[in-house]
């Protein structure tokens, strides 16, 4: 703010001042020599005497005025020296406190973060003398208080966040003993339909409280509890995803592009699209279908998400954009709120840490279409055994086949039980149902003689597989289990020790 600086007046006074007193002596001293002349002989000396007594004081008066006068602009002169100072030092402290506010404070609060002490954030250009050593303290005081109050908010945020991940880890740990006891249980009962059955739809239950854990671990700052050490197929990596929702039945898997994810990104990326997925199935009617694409990009492999539910308008969809980018300046507890929904915020962090950029946008179905681009270099050719698996069976027939395949299978002997259904064994996947849309197995052929035929000429029905099969079947598949590579048991147990 710019003040109007004051102009000393004082010199003007005080020469008014002056030129008054003298004028005033003069009109005394020609009032005195008319009265002399106007008044008796006798009578002119007493009254020159008073005119001389009366000019003499007007001359005392004139000189005293001029006296006060001239101290009267010197104190005005300094009056307006003392305004002009005080002026320049408001502005430079306005000036000051501006730049504490725009560059002080933002680059000692960044420098905090960075890792740097108080003290250090603190060291910085100093500031003028001219400013005053009472300004300049507290502006320091300032700053210090600031930096204070950021620390211990950073530090109780960074100790929350870790009693979040201590808190998923204790929860990862406990799914991952449920996994191994039902997959020892589904072992034991694999000829009781009702058993298996019942202990399918447990390990599909198990899953989604892992995939829970997971997203309390990835808010936390940490990584996905599983890790895997060699590309899988985005087939798969898709498939992964959507055994982890409730809801997978609704989801309609459409062409997929023949690529394969890196190890690293195997995880983080199932994670993320299960999200998305469960986003979908949640908030689209239940008897609308989800459809879930990959397909190759400039940039990339673009998966989308498309359902049929309520439309995002575009408040929603800024609200959405909004929560996935504050999530890249880090996540506070406080902001998930008392209902938290932590799709999105996963969704985000995920993307922050591995590269991939998500978007939101209205669907062609009605309702929101989310777009998941995985940066190239994430991406590598499908491996030749799981590009080709007949391949793999020609060149080593004791191997079994993959059960989620990229290509169509060529019929493979299937183990028949003594309850008429197919025999599920350790490393070896049951065969998996598909529907149209999805890639799907060729039918298993029967070990068993066929059943005779009855009097009246129609064929017995033959026994229809319990539900949940095609479940152990695919979650086989992703985990790694009865693939004709040797890399993919060593994913298996690799992931078994980063749980």
């Amino acid at each position: 703010m710019k003040r109007k600086r004051p102009s000393p007046r004082g010199s003007e006074g005080g020469s008014s001042v002056v030129f008054g007193a003298l004028v005033a002596a003069a009109l005394t001293a020609l009032c005195t020599v008319a009265a002399v002349l106007l008044v008796a002989p006798r009578a002119r000396g007493g009254v020159a005497v008073c005119g001389l007594v009366a000019a003499v004081a007007v001359g005392l008066a004139c000189a005293e005025i001029r006296r006060r006068g001239n101290e009267i602009v010197q104190l005005r002169r300094r009056q307006a020296a003392t305004e002009r100072e005080l002026v320049r030092r408001l502005e430079m402290q306005e000036a000051e406190t501006s730049r504490l506010a725009v560059e002080v404070l933002p680059a000692a609060i960044s420098r905090l973060h960075r890792g740097d002490s108080i003290e250090e954030a603190l060291s910085g250009p100093g500031q003028s003398p001219a400013l005053g050593a009472a300004f300049i303290k507290a502006h320091d005081d300032v700053v210090r208080s600031v930096l204070e109050a950021v620390k211990a908010e950073e530090d109780l945020r960074d100790s929350s966040q870790r009693a979040f991940v201590n808190v998923a880890r204790r929860v990862q740990a406990i799914v991952h003993q449920q996994f191994q006891d039902l997959r020892e249980m589904e072992e034991r009962h694999g000829g009781s339909p009702d058993v298996f059955d019942d202990l399918l739809r447990l390990d599909h239950g198990t899953a989604l409280i892992g995939r829970l854990a997971d997203s309390l671990a990835v808010l936390g700052g940490s990584r996905p509890g599983r890790q895997w050490q060699h590309p899988v197929p985005l087939f798969n990596v898709l498939r992964g995803a959507m055994s982890r929702i409730t809801d997978y039945q609704r989801v309609e898997l459409h062409s997929v592009v023949e690529v394969a994810i890196s190890g690293p990104t195997v995880e983080p990326l199932i994670h993320a699209l299960a999200e998305l997925l469960d986003n979908a199935t949640r908030y689209s009617p239940p008897q609308t279908r989800v459809h879930m694409t990959a397909v190759e990009v400039q940039s990339g492999i673009a998966v989308e998400i498309e359902d049929g539910g309520v439309g995002l308008g575009e408040e929603a969809r800024l609200r959405a954009e909004r929560v996935l980018g504050e999530v890249r300046s880090g996540l506070d507890l406080a902001d998930l709120g008392e209902n938290p929904r932590l799709g999105l915020s996963v969704v985000g962090r995920l993307a922050q840490t591995h590269r991939f950029k998500v978007s939101l946008r209205p669907s062609a179905y009605g309702g929101v279409r989310a777009v998941l681009i995985i940066p190239r270099d994430l991406a590598t050719a499908v491996p030749l055994s799981a590009a080709n698996p007949s391949a793999a069976v020609r060149a080593n027939p004791n191997k079994p086949v993959p059960a989620i395949a990229l290509q169509p299978e060529e019929p493979r002997h299937i183990e028949i039980n003594n309850n008429g259904l197919p025999q599920r064994r350790r490393g070896v996947a049951a065969p998996l149902a598909g529907s149209g849309s999805q890639r799907s197995l060729t039918a298993p052929q029967s070990a068993t003689p066929t059943p005779p035929v009855s009097s009246n000429g129609s064929a017995p029905a033959a026994p229809s597989p319990p539900p949940g099969l095609w479940l152990a079947a695919f979650q086989n598949a992703v985990s790694g289990e009865g693939t004709s590579t040797e890399h993919a048991l060593t994913d298996d147990a690799s992931s078994k020790e980063g749980e």
